[in-house]
């Protein structure tokens, strides 16, 4: 008996396996109801009484060292990845994704990639402005609507300090520090004193463009604007411009786009008009030019500006405003194939 135990030991101790299914085989082999070691102590009863004690000893030590093996070499192939369970169950039962961009980047990004294709460069200029760059350079009036505490976030009035309600303060400080040519693009934030609905919001995006050169011309501002038209919504858009007024560009214009969910043909996020109104342009204003020494005799130039949730909600269907800002997962992963 004694020798049969040993020989046991010996093929156990040599035994080679290749993964878990192999390391259960051999647990069914030797440690199961019907497995080697087992039957030794089904033969313990033949044993003589005086090397029950020895023998008795040798099965229970040889169990030992199998079940010492076999939880080896188990713990070898779960640790290299090998688990037949196929995953940490400790982990979240549904996969965390990675994060994607924000709709309002997207659209952001796209725009400048656009313009950037055209020549323009990108600008930046602070949040927090004085009234000089926010409305005197850009020919506000002193009586101007604009200037009102209902539509401005003013921090201190005398002098004056206020949170920027457009981002053409930034095309006053290139000016300031750059002569002609420009071609410039000015992505950024803007805040106004207004009432939260699903239409409008008191914090949004804009993307304003300044083109200052000898002999610019309105036509080049439509062609300009045509490209990013239809590189943005498609080759088949067609754009209008409706003349308006703004303080700072003369003659001024509205652009409108062919409503690309009816192609045109009305419906009611065109209000049944074909088009839809995406933003304002027009010939810089030979005064602003000279707030910046900028010679107005020598130099032309146009400037347009959009809003990027206008743009945004446009291009995907959005009909709410307030989406962009809550931060609702359920909203935001709709835009990870656009990314």
């Amino acid at each position: 008996m004694l020798d049969k135990i040993k020989a046991l030991q010996e093929e156990i101790k040599s035994a080679v396996v290749s993964n878990l299914e192999e390391v259960d085989e051999l647990r069914i082999r030797y440690i199961s109801k019907k497995g080697s070691i087992n039957k030794l102590f089904a033969d313990f009863k033949n044993v003589p009484a005086e090397q029950k004690k020895e023998v008795g000893k040798a099965i229970n030590d040889l169990k030992d060292f199998a079940l010492d093996k076999i939880n080896s070499l188990k713990e070898s192939f779960e640790s290299n990845g090998n688990s037949d369970i196929g995953s940490d169950l400790t982990k979240p039962g549904e996969p965390m994704k990675l994060g994607t961009r924000h709709p309002l980047a997207i659209v952001k990004n796209e725009i400048i990639s656009i313009f950037g294709r055209l020549g323009f460069t990108v600008a930046e200029g602070p949040e927090i402005e004085d009234d000089w760059h926010v409305f005197s350079a850009l020919n506000f009036p002193p009586e101007h609507p604009a200037r009102d505490m209902q539509d401005t976030f003013f921090i201190e009035k005398d002098p004056d300090v206020l949170l920027r309600t457009h981002t053409s303060s930034v095309q006053i400080r290139v000016m300031e520090r750059t002569q002609p040519p420009i071609r410039a693009i000015f992505p950024g934030r803007v805040f106004r004193n207004e009432a939260i609905s699903a239409r409008s919001h008191c914090i949004f995006h804009q993307i304003e463009g300044l083109y200052v050169d000898e002999n610019v011309s309105f036509a080049d501002l439509k062609q300009t604007l045509l490209y990013f038209a239809k590189e943005l919504f498609g080759e088949d858009t067609q754009i209008r411009l409706r003349p308006s007024y703004f303080p700072f560009t003369e003659p001024s214009a509205e652009m409108d786009v062919s409503c690309s969910i009816c192609g045109g043909e009305g419906c009611n996020v065109c209000k049944y008009t074909g088009w839809l109104e995406i933003l304002g342009c027009g010939m810089v204003d030979p005064n602003v030019l000279e707030a910046c020494s900028i010679d107005s005799k020598k130099y032309t130039g146009f400037a347009f500006g959009m809003g990027i949730e206008r743009i945004t909600m446009l291009k995907y269907g959005i009909k709410d405003i307030r989406h962009f800002f809550e931060n609702d997962v359920r909203f935001l992963k709709q835009f990870e194939s656009a990314t």
